[in-house]
Order: C-alpha cells, then sequence, then structure tokens
C-alpha cells in the first residue's frame, strides 16, 4: 500500500471523527471572534461555539452559498491578516461578482498535501513527469495541480491548456507520464494525436491521467483508457474550497474525501437535513483549516453520495461516489428534470455515435423543445439516409426512455462540433427568461 501519510490516511473513523470535533470548534469559535458576517449569521441562528459538543451540532449553524461570497466581495469573509495572505485565485460567474478566494502559506501548504496523499493513492512518485495541462493564472486548477505535483516531488510540466500538438510533443519527448487536464481536452489531444500519427500506447510513457472540473461519466473513462492504455483517475473540487483537492486511489472506487481537511456533509437539497447513509443528497462542505477563507457548511449544488466503508486499497476516510448532477444546472424541460451527465452516459453505450454532443433548448410556441446534437463515430458515417435515420431513431429512444422527455437527435459529421481546450460547454439554452 503507497500512502503518503500512512498514519493519517489508515486512521479509523472514530480517531477521524475526534479529530474533526476539534477543528470544529476551534474554527468556529475563530469565525465568532473574528468575522463579523459568521457573527451576525450564528446569532440570527440562536448557536454559540459552546453549543457545538458533538460533530451532529453542526445542523445548528447556518449554511453558506456562493452568495454569500459574492455578497461579500472581494474580501469581507477573509479572517486573516492582510499580510499573511500570499495568494489569490478568482473565479468567473456567469452573473453577479466573481468569487474571491485568498490563501495563507498554511493554506497552500494543507492544499498541496492533500493532492500529493492523492496522488501517492494510485501510484505516483518522484519517479514521474506530470503534465498539468489545466488553466493557470486566476483560475485554480492549474496552479493548485502544479504545486500538490512539487510536493509529491515528481516533476512537473506547467503545459496550461492551448497548443494542442506542441502539448503532444512535450508528451512524447520530455517522457511525460501523468498528465492533469480536463476529460473534455484529453479527448480532444487524443483526436489530435492521431492526427499526427502517434499512438499514446506504443509512443509515449504516459500511464495514469488526473481529470475533473467538468462532469464526464464511466463511458468517457473507458473510452479515454482503451485509446490511451492509461488509468483514468476522478479528481474533485472546487474554487471555493481551494481547487482540486481530492481523487480517486488505484481502486477507481469513489473519491478519498481527507477527514483531517475537510468535513462533508449530505443533505437534501429541498429542506437541508441530513440524508440516510449512502443516500443521494446536495454536498456540503466545511474546510477544517482554511485560514484566509474559511469555509462552514458550504452548499456547493453538486448531488452524490458517501461512504464510510474502507476502501479495498485500506484507506479509511470516507468516499464521494460519482457525481450525478448539481442542483443548480439542471434543465427543466416541461417540468422534468434533466442533467447534461445524463446524455452522457446514454450516448456512451451507442456505438454508431461519440461522446461529442451538444444539448440546444428553445421554447417552440408555448412548449420547450431539447435538441441534442452528437457527432457519427467514423465508422457509422455514411450517405445512407434510411441507415442515418434509424441511428437517430435509435439515439432518440434511449435518451427519451432515461430522461422521460422527448428529444430531437441531429446526427453531426465527425470533428464537426466545437472541442474545448478547458472546461467544455455543452448546452446552449435560447429560452427567454422571464
Amino acid at each position: 500500500m503507497d500512502c503518503w501519510n500512512q498514519k493519517i490516511e489508515t486512521m479509523g473513523r472514530k480517531d477521524i471523527e475526534r479529530m474533526q470535533l476539534s477543528s470544529l470548534k476551534e474554527l468556529v469559535t475563530r469565525l465568532y471572534d473574528s468575522s463579523p458576517h459568521y457573527h451576525s449569521r450564528m446569532r440570527e441562528a440562536g448557536v454559540l461555539p459552546g453549543d457545538i459538543r458533538t460533530l451532529e451540532d453542526i445542523v445548528r449553524l447556518p449554511s453558506m452559498n456562493k452568495i454569500d461570497l459574492r455578497d461579500n466581495y472581494p474580501d469581507k469573509l477573509f479572517t486573516a491578516p492582510p499580510e499573511d495572505v500570499i495568494r489569490y485565485h478568482v473565479s468567473s460567474g456567469t452573473t453577479g461578482k466573481p468569487t474571491v478566494v485568498g490563501y495563507t502559506r498554511n493554506d497552500i501548504e494543507n492544499w498541496s498535501e492533500s493532492l500529493a496523499r492523492s496522488f501517492a493513492s494510485f501510484g505516483l512518485g518522484r519517479q514521474d513527469v506530470i503534465q498539468v495541462s489545466n488553466g493557470y493564472g486566476l483560475f485554480s486548477g492549474g496552479l493548485g495541480m502544479h504545486y500538490g505535483v512539487e510536493k509529491l516531488g515528481a516533476a512537473v510540466v506547467p503545459a496550461s491548456t492551448g497548443g494542442t500538438k506542441k502539448q503532444i510533443d512535450l508528451i512524447k519527448d520530455l517522457r511525460v507520464t501523468a498528465i492533469a487536464c480536463t476529460p473534455s481536452y484529453l479527448v480532444h489531444m487524443i483526436e489530435v494525436a492521431e492526427g499526427m500519427g502517434l499512438d499514446f500506447r506504443n509512443d509515449t510513457r504516459m500511464r495514469a491521467a488526473i481529470l475533473g472540473a467538468e462532469p464526464w461519466s464511466e463511458n468517457m473513462r473507458r473510452h479515454i483508457e482503451d485509446r490511451m492504455g492509461i488509468k483514468a483517475q476522478n479528481c474533485y473540487g472546487a474554487s471555493e474550497l481551494s481547487g482540486p483537492l481530492f481523487t480517486e486511489c488505484h481502486e477507481q472506487d469513489g473519491i478519498h474525501i481527507w477527514g483531517d481537511l475537510c468535513l462533508i456533509e449530505v443533505v437534501d437539497p429541498e429542506t437541508g437535513e441530513h440524508v440516510g447513509d449512502g443516500e443521494r443528497g446536495e454536498l456540503v462542505f466545511t474546510m477544517l483549516k482554511r485560514e484566509a477563507l474559511p469555509i462552514i457548511r458550504y452548499r456547493i449544488g453538486d448531488l452524490s453520495e458517501i461512504t464510510w466503508e474502507k476502501c479495498n486499497c485500506g484507506r479509511t476516510h470516507p468516499r464521494l461516489q460519482r457525481l450525478t448532477g448539481r442542483v443548480d444546472d439542471m434543465i427543466i424541460i416541461r417540468g422534468i428534470n434533466v442533467f447534461p451527465s445524463q446524455v452522457e452516459h446514454v450516448l456512451g453505450e451507442i456505438d454508431e455515435v461519440t461522446q461529442q454532443y451538444m444539448i440546444i433548448v428553445e421554447s417552440r410556441g408555448v412548449m420547450d423543445n431539447m435538441s441534442v446534437q452528437v457527432e457519427l463515430d467514423p465508422k457509422a458515417f455514411t450517405d445512407d439516409i434510411l441507415a442515418l435515420r434509424g441511428i437517430s431513431s435509435k439515439v432518440a429512444r434511449a435518451l427519451q426512455e432515461v430522461l422521460n422527455v422527448k428529444v430531437d437527435v441531429q446526427l453531426m459529421e465527425p470533428g464537426s462540433l466545437p472541442r474545448f481546450e478547458g472546461k467544455s460547454k455543452r448546452v446552449i439554452d435560447k429560452r427567454v427568461m422571464m
């Protein structure tokens, strides 16, 4: 068993929870004493620091969401002295002000520690060369991964995004063994490499990928692993929590959430009450050691479930199962909730099409209509109209069976839909919202 910190990673649940309670009490006291926002919110909720006696008492604390961060722009929620803040990251939102996250030196160290543990859990180490093809700059992905790789002791190639042919040359020439990027960009990279006559299996030393920052499915994982001959590991994080933070281990059976750094809850999205063990709900995060921008009971909007069952790798911390969607990015079509991840899953089961797709939602009269543009697999590309109609009908039936809503399907030529070097944009909503 390859552990970065075996004592922490394999400690029993009771020991983890004792550590969490101690950190939670300290965090709540600090916020009550030093943050006007938290002090006011806690007084409104009728809770004092001394009321937090057990982990179950966390439900008495008020929750946070993105609105709290934007309303306190840029740094009104910071609790560290300005001279202790050594870095800022900023995430741009679609509405309102951006989210500004500050970091102390200890925040950076804990962020890097989390990723070093994660990288080691699926076999990466000092012998590896890891290419970071996440965006650098205000986006937290690139620098987060970069510092995690350096903490691990591996060599880092800070490629950022874009220049795909050059990135492929670097993978070959620098003997890169792992890459961190979005899954959609890696699929794009595979296509470009094949056009260059390069086979990742035979022409490179690649053996692992750390993929996240956007929804992706088990079908896409299989596609990537089969085409590249590697292991593709799921990564989870958010700018509000620091950035990319946690990954799967080599078992690929859930993302390990380090309990000494983070306390995770799962609640009913409607009521905010805890769901039962193993039940799906909205994820709520408390970052137990954050100094510059403390995060407590942050409702992140992702839907999933957690398990405390010991992983086959020997690690004992809670594991996050693959996300099934988001509370706030679902598409409502004629009263039915639809998640883009459901569409991707269906398309991955159909041989005649690829997982390059675009969802278009628009109003037709008084009704909403959803159409899916999807690229044909090159092997299925034909000018036989009857064959194409058959494929289109097959895709439409499969989508309707899963989504419970009628979908118009438009088959597209291979390579005709946009490719994305950062996060993919899979939904175009043309409806006028009143």
